[in-house]
């Protein structure tokens, strides 16, 4: 929700490129079919929340060839050191265990620096949890600046502190995040009204009674306010004072119902939108088309950089 809320607003001031991370999907275990079902739903959540396709570049990563390749150049200035200590393929492959991780898991921080990179991006709009692979692909756009010449421009991560890191509803010490075993502390924009209200009526919350914003001491009560400020854009104080004196069954309702009407009316739209297959295609072709654009001079001032041969002979 905090993404989608930034993705918007960035449209004003800035060329977006905006793009379904379907070759990231591909990492793990995967239903080709559902992956195909998943990357039209998005598309049309992202449309639904206001990207506008006149303005930014909304496309499907497979679409544009020019991230894979940029990536293989950059696995061969990563260390696998590097890679290694990145904390999220550390987290997910210690669920299932190394074995049987992924070598595309192991890799696709790397992928994430293409798809930054191969734009010349300046800022990039993402959670806290995914500085780490911002500062990755600053320092592989620094490297290879440094032994190549300059090439890449440097990016920033452009993060919204108060929607910073929204927590799992029964786990909320955790991430909420799609990829987690169990649904019943995500909130999906898929999801009905009835089904949100429900979770968040069943949200694992603290000791004690008092409404209050303290992260290490009420997790749970103080994911449920993050999440409430981030429907609202009312500031944190400003519902604990409005909640001050009542049990956390009165914020439970109140975000559930809000969460319920957001739900609602984000997924008529959604619908609406998959309705028009061809429409959602033609948005996604022109998009690609865009992304290219710029895309395909900077992977071909990368291979003249890196010592490859260009079609046809030198230029």
């Amino acid at each position: 929700m905090g993404a989608f809320k930034q993705w918007v607003a960035l449209q004003d001031d800035f060329e977006a490129f905006y793009f379904i991370p379907d070759l990231h999907a591909i990492t793990v275990d995967y239903d080709p079919a559902k992956l195909r079902e998943r990357t039209y739903i998005a598309a049309a959540q992202m449309l639904a929340a206001g990207v506008d396709p006149e303005r930014s570049a909304l496309f499907v990563q497979s679409q544009v060839p020019e991230h894979a390749q940029l990536a293989w150049v950059l696995n061969g200035i990563t260390g696998f050191g590097e890679a290694s200590r990145m904390t999220q393929f550390k987290d997910k492959s210690s669920k299932g265990g190394q074995d049987k991780a992924s070598v595309g898991l192991f890799t696709y921080p790397i992928l994430m620096a293409a798809d930054i990179l191969i734009y010349q991006a300046d800022k990039v709009p993402v959670g806290e949890d995914q500085r780490q692979h911002v500062e990755l692909a600053r320092n592989l756009a620094q490297r290879f600046n440094h032994r190549f010449g300059e090439t890449f421009t440097v990016p920033e991560a452009h993060i919204v502190k108060a929607t910073a890191k929204i927590y799992d509803l029964q786990e909320p010490t955790a991430k909420m995040s799609g990829s987690n075993q169990t649904h019943a502390g995500v909130i999906d924009l898929t999801d009905t009204p009835k089904q949100v209200a429900k979770k968040v009526r069943s949200a694992v919350t603290d000791s004690g009674t008092d409404i209050r914003f303290d992260p290490a001491e009420k997790p749970g009560i103080s994911n449920l306010l993050t999440i409430y400020s981030a429907v609202t854009g009312r500031t944190v104080d400003d519902i604990v004072a409005e909640y001050e004196g009542q049990q956390y069954g009165h914020l439970k309702v109140a975000l559930g119902d809000l969460l319920a009407d957001f739900v609602g009316e984000f997924g008529q739209r959604t619908r609406e939108l998959l309705d028009d297959r061809a429409e959602i295609d033609r948005i996604l072709a022109a998009g690609a088309a865009r992304a290219r654009e710029v895309a395909t001079p900077t992977l071909e001032l990368v291979y003249e950089r890196s010592g490859f041969v260009a079609p046809g002979g030198v230029s």
